[in-house]
């Protein structure tokens, strides 16, 4: 009988690659578990602890092919990641409100507040309100070896009793310099649960451009100095291929890796072409989003 959840180690050079090798490896050398989201007749998850560096998160091929989404979903899911849906999160007093319970960026943003009704009227409430991304920002600036520029979004007060809780807990910067003076920003992510199959590419495509566009450009900023992306350790407690979406997955994947090339299976994300499909999804996502705010 197993007693012990497997822990399993990747490190390639690139974003595509190491998902890749990271699903192979789950599928391989992952223990059987249940969920506590499993219907019935559904068959195990496949789990592990998994801890996966991708050494140059920026570099192509950067986008597997294998993740249940397009170039526009990755677009949306950047621009979340950067804030574009925080007001999309309910007041949680108000039983008839079924929008989120949170958003990664309003966690990092505003860690500590939340909306709820008062007297029928919406409002932030809450102990204290920190931005996190900038109290990150000013201490790499200020002392890029630092060990304490973390951000976290579990609140203890929320989320032990919330249906679904936050995944990502935290966020972890240090910055390295090279001899020719350049900034290098080092990042480790921590997930207690991550869906591997049904959004772990995402997170990290999302997390990796807001490591750039937010964390090392505010650095920048701030410095004067070039900051760019080094490596990113990527860590899950729980990094699982849900049993329901096993099939998909042998399709999509497991069973056309002696078919395809890896060249088949991932996109270049700097190739003019994608870069094209990208910005031009913005307008997509802006017209998607004013349309459910409309409706709702």
């Amino acid at each position: 009988m197993q007693k012990n959840i497997p822990v399993l180690f990747i490190q390639e050079r690139s974003l595509a690659e190491a998902y890749e090798k990271a699903l192979l490896t789950l599928y391989t050398n992952g223990a059987r578990l249940k969920t506590q989201y499993d219907k019935p007749g559904d068959p195990p998850s496949i789990d592990a602890t998994m801890n996966l560096t991708i050494l140059e998160p920026l570099c192509d091929p950067m986008i597997h092919k294998a993740f249940p989404g397009g170039i526009d979903d990755l677009k949306e899911y950047a621009m979340e990641i950067c804030g574009v849906k925080d007001h999309w999160v309910k007041n949680i007093n108000d039983p008839k409100d079924t929008r989120w319970e949170y958003t990664y960026h309003g966690r990092l943003e505003a860690y500590g507040a939340w909306r709820e009704l008062e007297g029928g009227a919406s409002r932030e409430a809450g102990f204290f309100k920190i931005n996190q991304i900038e109290k990150v920002v000013e201490k790499l600036a200020a002392q890029p070896y630092t060990r304490q520029a973390q951000m976290i979004t579990w609140m203890p007060n929320l989320d032990f009793d919330c249906y679904d809780p936050p995944c990502l807990q935290s966020l972890w910067y240090r910055i390295m310099e090279d001899d020719d003076g350049v900034q290098w920003l080092n990042c480790n992510v921590r997930f207690r649960s991550n869906d591997a199959w049904g959004a772990n590419f995402m997170n990290m495509f999302g997390f990796t451009l807001f490591n750039r566009d937010v964390i090392a450009a505010g650095v920048a900023k701030r410095t004067g100095r070039t900051v760019k992306l080094g490596r990113m350790n990527w860590h899950a407690d729980s990094w699982h291929i849900y049993g329901k979406d096993i099939a998909n997955a042998k399709q999509q994947l497991f069973d056309r890796m002696d078919s395809m090339s890896f060249e088949e299976r991932t996109y270049n994300f700097h190739d003019p072409f994608i870069q094209e499909m990208f910005n031009e999804a913005e307008a997509r996502v802006v017209r998607k989003i004013k349309d459910y705010d409309e409706s709702h």
